[in-house]
């Protein structure tokens, strides 16, 4: 429930801690129950398909999860003091990023996210959607959709996808747990069934439908396509197979970290942390130009702070750090992803 009791008045705030958040679940057609069952969501969808777990977009808003302005929205507190996003000139307005897990029970549509220019455009000045996938698991035969294996006339697809032949245009590529991909705006792209995926992507909302294989949703009827904006939007050069990026830990007693995407919208790092393995524990802190936020992919762990406070947190949990936030320790056997922006 949504604390709307808490005053926030900017004056009053003195701490800079860490504080958890709560998603918000979506029940698209494609999804299953693994956010459920392996990340504990209890959120009461059938199927859940998605989580949102770090958002300040208005078609799912995240719900602050501890600390003193726990129940309260986070894009209330952003709004309220927006120093805790930083100074870096891509968070300045509004936090320009949205953190998602995605269930992929089955295939989702092929799909085109327009760029900023389109989309600021055609869309009454919303973001495009430029976004990067995480695979936290993936079935043994589980592929994704990246680009197309060569170019295209727009007329040519526009034909396939009304004949139904679509799919031999459309470049597959079988991935596995721990792979990286990124998906620049304009790229033909979907994930395929039996994915278990952390979405990291611009602050929007918007996606274009070329092809849903026939599809009803519960009530019988197709959802709808965008074929039009779709291919107005897309990319129709051929795309060369997406290649891992290379990949370097560094290590420091406790803790190892490696760069996993950085593009203008975000940074994003994959961190290790086990400190049942030495005697001292990780410190943590974010500087003045931009917020972080740990997402927790696997283990569990504790946030202890300085003056005796703490987080306890689980595979699955979100935890937002303000820019120039309090020095804190870490403590646990923990893998997170390290979003900033």
């Amino acid at each position: 429930m949504i604390n709307k009791n808490i005053p926030l008045n900017p004056n009053q705030i003195v701490e800079r801690k860490p504080f958890l958040l709560k998603p918000v679940g979506k029940d698209y057609l494609w999804g299953g129950n693994r956010l459920n069952d392996e990340l504990t969501k209890d959120i009461d969808l059938i199927p859940l398909a998605e989580t949102w777990e770090c958002s300040v977009h208005p078609d799912g808003l995240s719900i602050i999860g501890s600390g003193i302005f726990q129940g309260k929205l986070l894009a209330q507190l952003l709004r309220e003091h927006p120093d805790y996003l930083g100074t870096h000139p891509e968070t300045s307005d509004t936090l320009p990023i949205l953190i998602k897990f995605i269930d992929a029970k089955e295939d989702l549509s092929i799909q085109v996210h327009p760029n900023d220019v389109y989309a600021k455009k055609n869309e009454k000045g919303q973001l495009g959607k430029t976004e990067m996938w995480y695979v936290l698991d993936a079935e043994k035969d589980t592929y994704l959709i990246y680009g197309l294996y060569y170019d295209i006339d727009k007329e040519v697809l526009r034909n396939s996808i009304f004949d139904g032949t679509i799919e031999k245009y459309l470049q597959k590529v079988k991935v596995k747990k721990d792979d990286v991909y990124y998906i620049e705006a304009g790229t033909i792209h979907a994930i395929g069934a039996g994915a278990l995926i952390v979405e990291i992507q611009e602050n929007s909302n918007l996606t274009y439908r070329l092809y849903d294989y026939g599809r009803t949703d519960k009530r019988g009827e197709k959802r709808e396509l965008h074929i039009d904006k779709a291919l107005d939007a897309a990319n129709l050069k051929g795309s060369s197979e997406p290649v891992q990026p290379m990949r370097v830990l560094k290590y420091c007693p406790g803790r190892a970290s490696e760069l996993l995407c950085r593009c203008k919208y975000f940074e994003v790092y994959r961190m290790l942390v086990n400190t049942e393995c030495c005697r001292k524990m990780v410190d943590y802190k974010t500087d003045s130009e931009s917020f972080h936020v740990l997402l927790c992919i696997d283990g569990c762990g504790v946030i202890l702070m300085d003056d005796g406070d703490y987080i306890c947190f689980f595979k699955g949990d979100c935890i937002f750090f303000p820019a120039d936030s309090d020095r804190v320790r870490l403590h646990g056997n923990i893998k997170f992803l390290d979003v900033r922006g």
